[in-house]
């Protein structure tokens, strides 16, 4: 029998530090992954549904998008991975009785743990206008009710749809086309605020916003170069394929301000090795890098190249950068002028250790660089990763086996979303190819993303909020900005399994409708539905829930959008020609529209039939093919950007505990990092806090400046919160999100991808 429900929130109290550890995964993972799946599911649950994730006739892990080989294995999943599906598959559950017995402003009250760990919706409520509490609604008065908000409009433009990672291909289709049959192209998403920067930076070089590698590739490497990521927590699958490239031979250079366990050793709990056999030993080499000096040592790795080239010959592909690319003179020429007091001052690093990964680079036939949100999330992140690029450009390592560049999403279909046209600014021949299928006109005017949809509820310009999964006030910067402007608005619609920060912080009128998880059984129109998604390197393939439902009544998001819509459009000239009823009942019609808009996806029925996965082209990877402005892989000049800090202020980064997956919660340890039964944490270098003046265990407030466009110092505070000394660069430090998401100023954005800078928090330290 699982456990019910906390009744109180965390008690920071209790937060006891003990030393970090130096290694990943192991029998510890197993036994934490099996408690809460007992907590949550209980043990005979807890069996069926684990044996079921990740499976070809199985479900797809709600948590990240790393992909499968063809070839599963009987666990296909990883502690994280257990977490996130005992979190939806819990039998905890919030009915119109909870609502009764707490009101919005209690609900408030509580954390988001606390908030994450009371159970699955099981019914549609409402928050009526002035009313202290959500009460049950039918579906047909609550989708009526949306409906009616959304015909009520003055300008489409008024509606602002989010969207997070773990909705289905075929509901984010749906999505977007009920959002651009109203009107607009409003559809921020959670890619706006971690690789909208990756998209940027790769749509502009190289002519396609994905990774170009296969999981095969990264087995096959000979160097892979892993920056400003950590896998052991963010995406622990990935530890098994970087284990399989070392057993190949291949080298491994971990490049972060912190050091991480999983990329020091990783005992896989799937081998005897790992089990007794003290595991592997991870990176071959770890560079401790100051936050944001990563565009330099890319930088300063090219110019090691060509160094290198000059004194020997044979260093650079020039075959290949004479017929794939342009730009190569432009960009070699800033290198060739940039000093290496400045590189060794914007990175923290010395010229021998950046010199020594040069020298893997050098002996590298197939070099494969990955990243995540420690390089995605800083004012100059577009242009660290046109470095990147530039970097893998001079030796050929794009369009070859085992090499390439590879970001590693988050959220299980975050990429599948945006191929599927969930995008603020999609491209004409999506819209174009849209218009044919459907028989309207969408919109082709830009929307908002989610630092303009931010900025559109702060100046009173949004009247309803609409969100596909996802916990929008958790998840962005300047939360109290947020808070704001998601109260300011007419209406609020959360599409929810669970519930959280964005159920309690609403518009003027609020609606929760509850939704089927991957885990539960989909059966509409008398069989059972199965739904689509795309992992992080361009693979589709299906999945499909077994579980009862929490409910007898929920319905899945494609029911929920597809009534919305027949409701929204009935008599409304202009509207997408669609048989809504139809795409609810059978979710192959969905597929087959998708197969005629979306290039890459013929035959899309019967390519995943048993349980088969196919992979999306990609120009760049199949063929060496860059559909850029210039018909080539483009190296681009840019010039080097760093931090600078003042004097007594540290530079901050917000990050994720162990026991958390972006802002769901679920425990309240950081075991790798050695903190437990806390979250409120400040991780500052030792020397730094004796030199600002602090002892370890100190409470602090963390107070960040910024200046804004207007020249006037603004200031934001989170309060207490215990120092600890950590192994960080001077000047560097890191606090967990969401609770520092409030010291994130929302006009501090990345350069051309206006992503937040939440890796590049200027703060002080204030006694409490």
């Amino acid at each position: 029998m699982a456990r019910r429900a906390p009744k109180s929130d965390i008690d920071e109290s209790e937060l006891a530090v003990r030393a970090p550890k130096k290694r990943a995964v192991g029998v510890p993972a197993i036994v934490h992954a099996l408690q809460i799946a007992q907590e949550q599911m209980g043990v005979v649950r807890s069996a069926e549904t684990l044996l079921r994730m990740n499976q070809k006739q199985g479900f797809d892990c709600p948590g990240c998008a790393w992909p499968e080989t063809d070839k599963r294995h009987i666990a296909e999943f990883c502690e994280n991975g257990a977490k996130a599906v005992a979190e939806e598959a819990t039998i905890r559950r919030i009915g119109p009785e909870f609502f009764a017995e707490h009101s919005v402003a209690d609900l408030q009250r509580h954390d988001d743990w606390w908030l994450g760990q009371q159970g699955r919706l099981t019914h549609p409520m409402i928050k009526e206008a002035g009313a202290t509490h959500y009460t049950p609604i039918s579906w047909d008065d609550a989708l009526d009710a949306v409906a009616t908000a959304l015909r009520g409009l003055d300008d489409p433009n008024e509606a602002v749809f989010y969207t997070s990672g773990r909705a289905s291909n075929e509901s984010a289709f749906l999505y977007q086309l009920l959002v651009r049959g109203l009107g607009t192209n409003n559809l921020p998403d959670c890619s706006n605020m971690c690789h909208e920067s990756s998209g940027s930076a790769l749509g502009e070089t190289l002519g396609v916003g994905k990774g170009t590698v296969s999981i095969e590739d990264v087995h096959d490497a000979d160097l892979l170069i892993v920056a400003g990521q950590n896998p052991g927590t963010n995406h622990p699958r990935m530890l098994s394929a970087l284990e399989k490239a070392k057993q190949r031979g291949a080298r491994i250079v971990a490049v972060n301000p912190l050091p991480e366990a999983g990329l020091q050793r990783f005992e896989n709990p799937q081998t005897v090795k790992g089990l007794i056999g003290g595991g592997t030993a991870m990176a071959d080499r770890f560079l401790q890098i100051r936050l944001g000096g990563d565009q330099a040592l890319f930088q300063a790795l090219a110019k090691h190249l060509l160094e290198a080239e000059d004194r020997t010959g044979g260093v650079l592909d020039h075959d290949f950068i004479a017929e794939h690319t342009s730009g190569v003179d432009e960009f070699t020429a800033g290198v060739r002028a940039l000093s290496w007091a400045e590189i060794e001052t914007a990175t923290g690093l010395a010229e021998d250790d950046i010199r020594a990964v040069g020298d893997e680079l050098l002996a590298s036939k197939s070099t494969i660089v990955c990243w995540a949100m420690g390089l995605t999330q800083h004012p100059h992140a577009v242009a660290t990763l046109r470095d990147v690029v530039n970097l893998l450009l001079l030796q050929g390592n794009v369009g070859r086996p085992g090499a390439g560049v590879c970001p590693v999403r988050g959220h299980s279909n975050v990429q599948g979303d945006r191929t599927m046209g969930i995008w603020e600014k999609p491209p004409a021949a999506f819209l174009d190819a849209l218009d044919a299928e459907f028989g309207f006109s969408a919109p082709r005017e830009p929307g908002h993303d989610v630092v303009d949809a931010i900025r559109a509820m702060r100046d009173g310009r949004t009247k309803v909020f609409m969100a596909l999964g996802g916990n929008f006030v958790s998840a962005t910067p300047d939360t109290e900005v947020v808070e704001a402007g998601i109260r300011s608005t007419e209406l609020t619609v959360q599409v929810s399994t669970k519930l959280n920060r964005s159920h309690v912080v609403t518009g003027r009128r609020a609606i929760i409708l509850p939704v089927l998880g991957r885990t539960d059984r989909d059966r509409r129109g008398g069989r059972e539905q199965r739904v689509t998604v795309e992992d992080s390197m361009s693979a589709v393939h299906a999945s499909r829930g077994r579980l009862a439902p929490p409910s007898d009544d929920l319905l899945s998001e494609v029911a929920i959008l597809a009534r919305i819509a027949q409701r929204t459009f009935r008599d409304r000239p202009g509207s997408p020609r669609a048989d809504w009823a139809g795409l609810e009942e059978d979710y192959a019609r969905i597929r087959g529209h998708i197969e005629r808009v979306v290039p890459g996806f013929d035959d899309f029925e019967e390519r995943i039939a048993g349980g088969r996965t196919f992979v999306l082209p990609n120009g760049p990877r199949d063929a060496r093919s860059f559909a850029t402005s210039t018909g080539r892989a483009r190296f681009t000049a840019n010039p080097v950007e760093y931090p600078r800090i003042p004097e007594g202020r540290l530079l901050l980064q917000t990050l994720r505990s162990h026991d958390q997956y972006n802002t769901t919660i679920y425990g309240k340890d950081d075991r790798y990092r050695g903190i437990h039964g806390g979250r409120r944490v400040v991780l500052v270098n030792p020397d730094d806090v004796i030199a600002l003046g602090f002892a370890e265990g100190d409470i602090v407030d963390l107070v960040s400046e910024w200046t804004g466009p207007d020249g006037v110092l603004q200031l934001r505070r989170a309060p207490e919160f215990r120092v600890v000394g950590y192994s960080t660069p001077r000047g560097n430090a890191a606090a967990y999100y969401p609770e520092t998401n409030v010291l994130v100023p929302l006009d501090s954005v990345a350069a051309v991808s206006n992503t937040p800078t939440s890796k590049s928090v200027i703060v002080r330290l204030e006694r409490r």
